[in-house]
């Protein structure tokens, strides 16, 4: 039982649990970028919010199903074909032996998830199967997936087809983002209260983080670099030419750049959907308005993934 990469596309790699409490010892957080998504990715089919999935960027990809399974794909909006013929996002979809699902490219949105209802299998490095490629780590031999490579699943079990995703939970794509943000430690106090700031997307991207152009705070003197200190997926660092960088879930343990801005934890799933080219307004808010976003959330979330908490 298998699943054969046929078109890999730009980067498709294996995710699951991101690596928590680790970053003391230099661990980035890792797992999916987007793990909303692939948490109701594996709702639908039956499995726990961090089992194992894929992650496709940008697409297009093409992969051969090994054996029958039920399947779910959630993420970025893009044309999703089984044997030739359309099918939905959100929903539980069930392939036969030699069936081929087709990803087209991106339209909105960075990252697509695929789960099945079995067990991928995956090497585990510090209790994830997440794949970190700096560290070349986890997944599929710590790598992206490649055309010809096979990816084997154990345990396949029924899933219930009339299950979707309800509407409200389906997180909002578009080539237009507003992300919340509190004050970073590095943002000037005599700057007052962080206003909104419009971005946009570069094509430096990757699952460490993303550039943004436009300046983060004009005026900044941004070349105010100090020793490395701690920074989280989130951070918006202000880089040497006065620039924004948003660190994404791969995103290095410490950093000298000025930390002035932080996306909060309510919002950081929806960073990593980001793509070149997209409109990216960071609007400040305080940190007590950043709890109740995440308590607010998490409520809306509770009963569709109970246990499932953001990263």
């Amino acid at each position: 039982m298998s699943l054969e990469v046929l078109v890999g596309g730009p980067q498709c790699t294996v995710q699951g649990a991101p690596r928590i409490g680790l970053r003391h010892q230099g661990v980035p957080l890792g797992g999916a970028a987007d793990p909303l998504s692939m948490a109701l990715a594996n709702r639908l089919v039956g499995q726990p919010a961090w089992a194992t999935a894929l992650e496709v960027a940008l697409g297009p990809a093409r992969l051969r199903f090994g054996a029958a399974v039920w399947f779910a794909v959630t993420g970025a909006q893009a044309a999703l074909h089984l044997a030739g013929a359309p099918v939905s996002w959100h929903r539980v979809l069930h392939a036969d032996a030699g069936d081929e699902l087709s990803i087209g490219p991106c339209r909105a949105g960075a990252r697509v998830y695929l789960a099945v209802a079995a067990r991928f299998d995956a090497e585990v490095f510090l209790g994830s199967t997440s794949t970190h490629l700096p560290a070349g780590v986890g997944g599929h031999k710590g790598r992206a997936l490649r055309t010809g490579d096979v990816l084997g699943w154990t345990d396949a079990r029924e899933a219930d087809p009339r299950l979707e995703t309800p509407q409200s939970l389906r997180p909002p794509l578009s080539r237009r983002w507003t992300l919340r943000a509190v004050a970073g430690p590095d943002w000037p106090v005599a700057a007052g209260w962080p206003a909104t700031v419009g971005l946009r997307a570069g094509g430096r991207m990757d699952r460490m983080g993303v550039a943004l152009s436009g300046e983060v705070l004009p005026g900044f003197d941004a070349s105010s670099s100090h020793g490395s200190e701690a920074v989280f997926p989130g951070a918006v660092q202000c880089t040497p030419d006065g620039q924004g960088f948003l660190l994404l879930a791969d995103g290095q343990t410490t950093g000298g750049y000025p930390h002035v801005l932080q996306v909060i934890r309510a919002d950081r799933h929806l960073a990593g959907q980001i793509r070149p080219g997209d409109a990216v307004r960071l609007a400040g808010i305080d940190q007590r308005a950043a709890e109740a976003a995440l308590a607010y959330k998490q409520s809306l979330l509770a009963d569709w993934l109970p246990g499932f908490r953001l990263p």
